[in-house]
Parts: C-alpha cells; sequence; structure tokens
C-alpha cells in the first residue's frame, strides 16, 4: 500500500444533498475555499454542484478564475481581496464580488471590464473580519446604487457563531442593515433585488431565520460538526476523506510510518492512535516527515490516520479535540504532496 488520501465523493454529494434539503427553500452556496478544504477545489466543486449545489464560494479571485478555467460555470463568489487583485478578470469571467467599504467598491468600478461588476456589499455584524460598519454602511450602499459601473447583486454578512445570544443579536443588525438599504432604494421585491445571505454551516442548520436566500455552508459538508454538543454523524453527515500512511520501520516495540507534521499531522496528537494494520497504536512522537508509534508491525502496513470511524480510526473531530483545534484546520493542513485518490461508488 501507499500513503495517500482518499476521498470519498458519494459521500460528499450525500452530505451536501442532505444540508440543501435542511436549507430548502434557500438556495445552497458550497464553500470550496483553502482547495475545498484540502479535498482539492476543483473535484469537490464538480461533486458539489452534481449534488445540487446553486453556486461556489472561495476565498480570493486566483480561486475563483481556476473555478473558470475548468470550465465550470455556476455562479461564484470570491470576497478576500488583496492589493494586487485583478478585478477586471474576476468582472470578464462573471465572478461575484464580496465588497467591505468604499475604497473597494472603487477599485471594483474603475477596473472596468466587459459587464457591471456584480457586488455583494457587506455589513459587519459583529465578527469583525471584514464588512462596513453601521456608520459606513449607508455611505456603501449610496454609492453603489450611483456607480451604474457596478450592480449590487448581493447583501451579506457572517456571523460570529459566539453564542446563540450573539447570533441572535447579530442578526437583528443584519436585518436593520437591510432596513436601511431598503430605505436608500435597494429593491426588496422584483427581479433586480439583491441575493441576501448570511447563515454557513452552524446558523444554516439551527437558525431558520437566517437562512434568507442561501446559506453557505462549509465545514458541515466536509463530514465535521460546527458544533460543540453534536457530531457529524448525528447530523447525518459523512466524513469524505480518510488518511493513510505507510510503515517505514518497526523495531524496539516502536513503528513509524511516513506522515508527520509536515503533512497536516498535528504534534499534539500524542496520546491518541492510529489503526496500524487494522490495530490501534498510541502516538508517541509526530516528527516533521514521520510519525512513531507503540507496538511492531511489518513495513509496508497501512496506517490510518483519520477517516469516517468505521474501523475504529479516529474521526477528524477527534484528531481535531485531541490537537486543540478544529475540523477546518485538520483537512485544511493535509499536505498537497500526498495524492488523492477519488472514489465514487
Amino acid at each position: 500500500m501507499t500513503s495517500r488520501i482518499e476521498i470519498d465523493l458519494a459521500a460528499f454529494r450525500s452530505n451536501v444533498r442532505a444540508l440543501s434539503a435542511i436549507a430548502a427553500p434557500a438556495r445552497t452556496m458550497l464553500a470550496v475555499k483553502a482547495d475545498g478544504y484540502g479535498h482539492g477545489m476543483i473535484p469537490i466543486a464538480r461533486a458539489a454542484l452534481s449534488a445540487g449545489a446553486d453556486s461556489l464560494a472561495v476565498l480570493d479571485v486566483d480561486a475563483a478564475l481556476e473555478v473558470r478555467r475548468a470550465g465550470l460555470e455556476a455562479p461564484v463568489f470570491a470576497w478576500l481581496h488583496g492589493a494586487e487583485t485583478d478585478f477586471r478578470a474576476a468582472i470578464d469571467a462573471d465572478v461575484d464580488l464580496g465588497i467591505s467599504s468604499l475604497v473597494e467598491l472603487r477599485r471594483v468600478a474603475d477596473a472596468g471590464g466587459s459587464r457591471p461588476a456584480a457586488v455583494h456589499l457587506k455589513i459587519d455584524t459583529g465578527l469583525h473580519r471584514n464588512g462596513a460598519s453601521p456608520e459606513d454602511w449607508p455611505g456603501l450602499v449610496t454609492a453603489a446604487l450611483a456607480d451604474d459601473r457596478v450592480r449590487i447583486a448581493g447583501i451579506w454578512s457572517h456571523l460570529a457563531d459566539a453564542s446563540p445570544e450573539a447570533d441572535a443579536v447579530a442578526l437583528g443588525e443584519f436585518r436593520a442593515a437591510l432596513a436601511v438599504a431598503t430605505a436608500l432604494g435597494v429593491p426588496a421585491d422584483g427581479p433586480e433585488r439583491p441575493i441576501v445571505h448570511l447563515a454557513a454551516s452552524s446558523a444554516g442548520i439551527r437558525m431558520p431565520e437566517a437562512r434568507f436566500d442561501l446559506v453557505r455552508f462549509g465545514i458541515a459538508a466536509y463530514g465535521s460538526s460546527p458544533f460543540d454538543d453534536r457530531t457529524a454523524a448525528e447530523l447525518g453527515m459523512r466524513p469524505p476523506m480518510t488518511m493513510y500512511g505507510t510503515v517505514i520501520e518497526s523495531r524496539d516495540g516502536r513503528t513509524t510510518f511516513d506522515l508527520g507534521a509536515a503533512d497536516g499531522i498535528p504534534p499534539l496528537l500524542l496520546g491518541a492512535h492510529v489503526l496500524v494494520a487494522g490495530r490501534p497504536a498510541g502516538v508517541l512522537v509526530v516528527d516533521v516527515d514521520t510519525t512513531t508509534v507503540d507496538g511492531k508491525a511489518e513495513v509496508g502496513a497501512e496506517v490510518i490516520v483519520f477517516g469516517p470511524g468505521d474501523r475504529g480510526e479516529l474521526t477528524v473531530e477527534q484528531v481535531a479535540a485531541w490537537a486543540e483545534t478544529i475540523g477546518d484546520e485538520v483537512l485544511a493542513r493535509a499536505s498537497t504532496r500526498i495524492p488523492r485518490v477519488y472514489l465514487d461508488e
């Protein structure tokens, strides 16, 4: 056997279909940022669209253009922009752009392009990642309405997911921002009404009142729960990713396999177990390129670092708990030097 990461596309599509059913009648935007959370952006984007996702979310314009070069024509949304972002290429490729400030709006408008830029204006409702402040919001909306080089295609925000109480407050702030936009002249109905979106995985599942026109599902679709009190399995989600290593040395009661911190094995995994030749083995040392566990096994034996959990291996949620992090980080850190193998049964 060789080291590899297997991606179960059937499991992923099942997750997308289940989440889309939860969100309905709101549409589903599937986040494929961070190379599809380590699963491979283009294969996972194709699978998401085939399972009923209406649109895709990426982090930046470069990723959006990669989606377009792959021949995918579904709506694509990019929201984090640097000083060198090629907005003209994005506009020409029909990429929707998240806009958080007047400076960004002007940069997009000045970029030119073959059509008016489709912009989603963002109000900051407490996450403080980006977005216009309540004080700056009226000016941003007014400027977008007055500039025929842009089209207000959406109004959106992020929830901090700090607590149900905090999210309820943020939802109220978002509704207030929508009311301001309507009062300034943004259509509240009809074909020119912008798409309204707020919820990601957590609120998309637990806050029906936050779903609006679409839900941006991310980590839940990749088989890791966004909640502390419910696992992905309890939500009906199956992790698509399984990470396999190969034993390269076994002596003195210890076994070493060929994946380490550089491949995404969290150093804090000490004390947890992996499966070596189907048997649990406690993690003793996580080096840069290798990991050593207790017990002996034949060279070439298969190691399962994490997977769906069917065979007694850790799930990504359990690995994240050991590593004192979240499932998003464990998946996204899976090294691209490990070959991906796509299963579709």
